[in-house]
């Protein structure tokens, strides 16, 4: 399978598939430590979480990409990141005020369908084959597959995403 192969072979796509990546992500971000590295990657170096999850899970089954889908990117700053944005905004008012709460919950889950599409996305893109590639053997660090690893230039992301790759085990992708 070379850098821009669309030929995904069908045990790999079978593995895939038989591992959702909306599972895979909810499942990686309740581990331990997951859900603080990826909000500090996401306010403190700008990295997307859900293209974050979606290299973890590529990771995982021994794969790495290349770009996103830029369809990908633009849902997530047209959809996700405004329901984020407003939720986050109206977090000291909710204290208080109990109808605002309930927006803001309304708006939390709202944002995470917006997450779920997005995710729903790329597995399609992935299952697809579109610019895969295997990783080698032993496989790489995770640090050295994520493309915006330029954004990361404080210590604290390199950390952050050490803490990602100990949840992960790539040489044993299930199935």
């Amino acid at each position: 399978m070379s850098d821009d192969s669309t030929e995904l072979p069908s045990t790999l796509r079978s593995r895939l598939a038989a591992a959702p990546l909306w599972d895979f992500a909810l499942a990686l971000y309740g581990r331990p430590g997951v859900e603080a590295a990826c909000l500090h990657l996401q306010d403190d170096a700008g990295v997307d979480v859900v293209e974050l999850l979606w290299r973890c899970w590529l990771y995982h089954h021994g794969l790495a990409s290349g770009e996103a889908p830029e369809a990908v990117r633009r849902w997530q700053a047209e959809v996700t990141a405004p329901l984020r944005r407003r939720r986050r905004a109206l977090k000291e008012e909710a204290r208080h005020r109990a109808d605002v709460a309930a927006l803001r919950e309304r708006l939390k889950a709202s944002e995470l369908e917006a997450e779920r599409e997005a995710l729903s996305r790329l597995a399609q893109h992935s299952l697809a084959g579109h610019a895969l590639r295997p990783l080698s053997r032993p496989p790489p660090g995770l640090e050295t597959v994520m493309p915006f690893l330029p954004q990361l230039q404080k210590k604290s992301h390199l950390f952050a995403l050490r803490t990602l790759e100990s949840q992960l085990d790539p040489s044993c992708p299930p199935g």
